[in-house]
């Protein structure tokens, strides 16, 4: 499993389309651990971009603040769960949260 986290110093960025870098977690789904975490510089955000580039790098899950409805279903159209509502924790939080059911999510800080 790999997730995808939209991140800006290190936190998770509020809105994935204006963050510094994604960092994808390599996840043990038996052992419930991570396995490796590495940050990519996204390409310049223009609508539609973001899914595809995110399914090239191997995510099957994004971990988001907020994402718009659209956004989200280009996501899912890729094979890709999006969880939105996420805090602005870092990376290892949000992912060792998720893997113990623990995450706890809110309201999407997006509205488009």
């Amino acid at each position: 499993m790999k997730i995808a986290i939209p991140t800006n110093n290190g936190k998770l960025c509020q809105h994935f389309g204006h963050c510094e870098v994604f960092t994808f977690v390599d996840i043990d789904e038996n052992k419930k651990e991570i396995l490796d975490k590495k940050e990519f510089t996204p390409p310049t955000h223009v609508p539609g971009i973001l899914p595809p580039w995110v399914a090239e790098k191997g995510a099957t899950i994004v971990l988001a603040g907020g994402m718009g409805e659209r956004a989200q279903g280009l996501f899912e159209a890729q094979g890709i769960k999006v969880l939105v509502g996420c805090p602005p924790e870092t990376p290892e939080k949000l992912v060792t949260d998720y893997l113990q059911n623990t995450l706890v999510t809110g309201v999407n800080t997006c509205d488009h």
